[in-house]
């Protein structure tokens, strides 16, 4: 029943962060290493580039519809008319760059930061930033539980989603305990999302497919599509029944690619859609940072 169509054909380096905007019904992604953010109008069956920036490894939506970029060690505001402005750097010192980034209930946004000593960030509404932990190999994917009592967080390397108790009233993390395991010869979990059931979809690097997780954990379906480097995954569509995913044409994970992974096939780069009747998502949290 499920029917997957490639809809912007891309030669994304590391296509990442898909996010649903329902203020003007578009789903926005970012090539992370070129600094390009790009819409996708299923409408019109058109994707544009909306803005070329600096490395940008995530961003989230802010409360006014305008986007929050945490890029480089650097934190821009990105206006709907296209106009970037660079808000805060020196971020993440003896990191590279920010990679998945979730912006909670309360506004505040959750940032992991990689290569070096991969460690997570929580930036808050008053302006404070706090670092959380240390010690991640690749800080990926983030989503809630349902209830908000539970914060979702990936480890790529470690082929691990973790579950947390999440204090929504403070944004504390505690409790980390392993949710589901990523078998060694699919690849790598990358971003992921939550679906209206609280069912958890990751999309896997390197193994071709989404898995959905039950909320104990045990695995409900596999998803394969026709491309084996499938980096993020989120809910579009006027109903939120649209299952949009980015996929990347990049090597630089090769050194983590299992040997079930035939390198000679298609890695990707364009924005996938996949449609499964019954299905519903959600809308992401909005970040409610200010700045001067």
């Amino acid at each position: 029943m499920e029917t997957i169509d490639c809809v912007a054909t891309l030669n994304c380096e590391i296509g990442e962060n898909p996010l649903w905007h329902s203020a003007d019904q578009k789903v926005y992604f970012v090539d992370i290493p070129k600094g390009i953010v790009y819409s996708y109008d299923d409408t019109k069956k058109r994707s544009d580039v909306f803005c070329r920036t600096r490395v940008t490894g995530g961003f989230t939506i802010q409360e006014d519809g305008s986007f929050l970029l945490f890029q480089d060690g650097h934190l821009a505001t990105l206006a709907l008319d296209g106009t970037v402005r660079e808000r805060l750097s020196g971020l993440c010192p003896g990191n590279e760059r920010f990679n998945d980034v979730i912006a909670d209930p309360e506004g505040r946004v959750f940032a992991g930061a990689m290569e070096g000593n991969g460690r997570l960030f929580r930036f808050d509404p008053d302006g404070s930033v706090t670092e959380l932990f240390d010690g991640i190999g690749v800080p990926n994917g983030m989503g809630f539980t349902p209830d908000l009592r539970g914060m979702y967080f990936i480890d790529s390397p470690a082929r691990t989603i973790y579950l947390f108790d999440y204090e929504r009233e403070t944004g504390n993390l505690s409790n980390r305990r392993v949710f589901a395991e990523i078998p060694l010869n699919e690849g790598l979990p990358d971003g992921m999302t939550v679906d209206a059931d609280g069912y958890v979809w990751t999309a896997i690097w390197f193994g071709s497919r989404l898995k959905r997780f039950a909320p104990d954990g045990s695995l409900d379906r596999d998803v394969f599509l026709p491309a084996t480097q499938i980096s993020s995954v989120t809910f579009g569509g006027r109903d939120l029944a649209d299952i949009y995913v980015t996929s990347t044409a990049s090597t630089t994970a090769d050194r983590w690619r299992p040997s079930a992974c035939d390198a000679g096939a298609f890695r990707g780069g364009g924005l996938y859609r996949v449609r499964i009747p019954g299905l519903r998502g959600k809308l992401p949290f909005r970040s409610r940072l200010r700045f001067p």
